[in-house]
C-alpha cells in the first residue's frame, strides 16, 4: 500500500518541472527573468529590466514628451524604419542650391519653332505633321541645328534664351523677325516614384515644378498599406527621409520637396509598423494546427494605444484571462522596457488609451490562477488513470483524502 502511495506521489511530481504548460509571468515579479540589451551611455549592455507600472504619473509623464506624439520629430516611428533595415537616410529634406524658376531645356526634348510669315522654318517637315513628329530634337550633345542658323546649343537653357538667339541670328537674313518657342515633348528629365503608391513608374519633369505631393498624387496616391512617415528619396548618392504625414497633417511644408531629373522616390510598405497581441484573448483563428489567439495588428499611421490593441484582438477571454496582469514589452531603437497594466477594474482602460504603443510592442494577456490549477489536474489525471487501471481496489482521486489503508497488501 506504501508502495503504491509513493508511486502516485511520484507520478505527481514527474511534471513539476513544466507543471503549468504555456507561458506565465511571476505574479510577484517586478524585473524581467532574463537580460536584455540596454544603451546606457552610448555603450550597449545586458541588464535586467524593471516593470513599469501603467498609472496616471506614467501617462502624464509620456505626454509631456513631444516625441511621443504622433507628429513629434523624433517618434519612434519616424526612425524604426532605419534601425530595422540598416539604412542610413538623412532625417530632412535636401537643401536646394538656387530656386525653381523655369524649365531649362535638355537632350532629347522636342522644340516647336514657330516663325511668323515663314511656314518653310515653322515647319520644315510638312504642315499635316505633329509637332511632337516635325519638331526639332535636342540631341545627346544637347544641340540641335537649325536653318540659317546652323548648330544652336540648346541644353540647360530656358526657350527664352533660346528664343533670343534665333531671333538675333535669323535677322540677318530675315526683317523684322517674329520668332515664338516651345517645347512641344518634354522628354529629358524623369523622377522614379516606385513602392506603394497606385500607380508606380516613370513621371516627367515638365515645365510646371514636379514636388513630392504632386508626383504621389499622379502616382494615384499611396496604398493603405504605405508607410508615410519614413518616405526616401534618393538623390545623387545621398538617400533622404521625408515625413509625408508631417506635410498631411501637420502642415510642414518644407517635406514637400521639388523633385529634380534622375531622382528616386520611394514608398515603403508599413510591415514594420506592427504590434504582437499575445495570451487569452477572445481573439480566435481556425489553421491547420487548431485553434490559436495570437495575431498581428498593423498601426495605421503608427498610431495605436493599447486599448485599440486589446479591443482589435476581440477584448480578454472573459473565462481564462487574468486582467490584472497585462504586459507590454517593447525592444524600443535601442531601448527595452517592460510595463504592466492592471485592468481588473474596467476604469484601468482609461490610462490604457493614453498609452500609446510602438513598433513590434508585444502584448501578453496572463492567464488567471485558477485556469493554470485546472491545467495542473487536467495533467496529473492521467497518470492517475493509469495507476488505477492495475488495481481494481485502489481507487486514487487526486487531492483528496486516501481510504484507510486496508491490514495486508494483496
Amino acid at each position: 500500500m506504501h508502495l503504491k502511495i509513493f508511486l502516485v506521489l511520484a507520478a505527481c511530481a514527474l511534471p513539476a518541472c513544466s507543471i503549468v504548460p504555456g507561458q506565465h509571468m511571476s505574479p510577484f515579479s517586478r524585473q524581467s527573468s532574463v537580460k536584455m540589451p540596454v544603451t546606457e551611455n552610448n555603450e550597449t549592455i545586458l541588464k535586467t529590466l524593471d516593470i513599469q507600472t501603467i498609472n496616471a504619473e506614467l501617462v502624464l509623464a509620456l505626454e509631456r514628451d513631444f516625441n511621443t506624439r504622433s507628429l513629434g520629430p523624433d517618434n519612434v516611428a519616424n526612425h524604426y524604419f532605419d534601425y530595422r533595415i540598416g539604412s542610413r537616410t538623412i532625417k530632412g529634406v535636401p537643401m536646394e542650391a538656387e530656386p525653381y524658376t523655369q524649365y531649362r531645356v535638355g537632350p532629347r526634348d522636342i522644340l516647336n519653332i514657330t516663325v511668323w510669315d515663314h511656314p518653310e522654318l515653322t515647319i520644315p517637315a510638312g504642315q499635316f505633321r505633329a509637332a511632337e513628329k516635325a519638331g526639332n530634337v535636342v540631341g545627346e550633345d544637347g544641340a540641335f541645328f537649325y536653318p540659317y542658323v546652323g548648330i544652336v546649343h540648346a541644353a540647360g537653357r530656358t526657350v527664352e534664351e533660346i528664343r533670343d538667339e534665333l531671333t538675333e541670328r535669323l535677322s540677318r537674313y530675315i526683317e523684322n523677325v517674329q520668332l515664338d518657342v516651345r517645347v512641344a515633348d518634354y522628354r529629358s528629365q524623369r523622377v522614379y516614384v516606385v513602392g506603394e503608391v497606385a500607380q508606380p513608374g516613370i513621371q516627367l519633369v515638365k515645365d510646371i515644378p514636379l514636388t513630392v505631393l504632386e508626383a504621389i498624387n499622379n502616382a494615384g496616391g499611396v496604398k493603405s498599406e504605405a508607410d508615410q512617415r519614413n518616405i526616401t528619396l534618393t538623390r545623387d548618392d545621398k538617400t533622404y527621409s521625408i515625413n509625408l504625414l508631417s506635410l498631411y497633417e501637420g502642415g510642414d511644408i518644407t517635406q514637400n520637396v521639388l523633385l529634380k531629373h534622375g531622382d528616386i522616390l520611394n514608398v515603403p510598405d508599413s510591415s514594420l509598423n506592427k504590434v504582437f497581441i499575445l495570451g487569452e484573448t477572445n481573439f480566435r483563428v481556425l489553421g491547420g494546427a487548431g485553434i490559436g489567439r495570437s495575431r498581428s495588428l498593423v498601426m495605421n499611421k503608427a498610431r495605436l494605444t493599447l486599448t485599440e490593441a486589446l479591443s482589435d484582438a476581440g477584448g480578454f477571454d472573459q473565462e481564462t484571462s487574468d486582467p490584472a496582469r497585462i504586459f507590454v514589452f517593447r525592444g524600443g531603437v535601442g531601448k527595452s522596457e517592460i510595463f504592466h497594466l492592471d485592468a481588473k477594474s474596467p476604469d484601468a482602460l482609461l490610462l490604457a488609451d493614453r498609452f500609446p504603443l510602438q513598433p513590434r510592442d508585444v502584448i501578453y494577456v496572463d492567464r488567471a490562477e485558477g485556469i493554470r490549477w485546472n491545467q495542473i489536474i487536467a495533467q496529473i489525471q492521467p497518470t492517475v488513470n493509469l495507476l488505477n487501471s492495475f488495481d481494481g481496489v485502489l481507487r486514487i482521486q487526486p487531492f483528496r483524502a486516501f481510504p484507510s489503508a486496508p491490514s495486508t497488501i494483496r
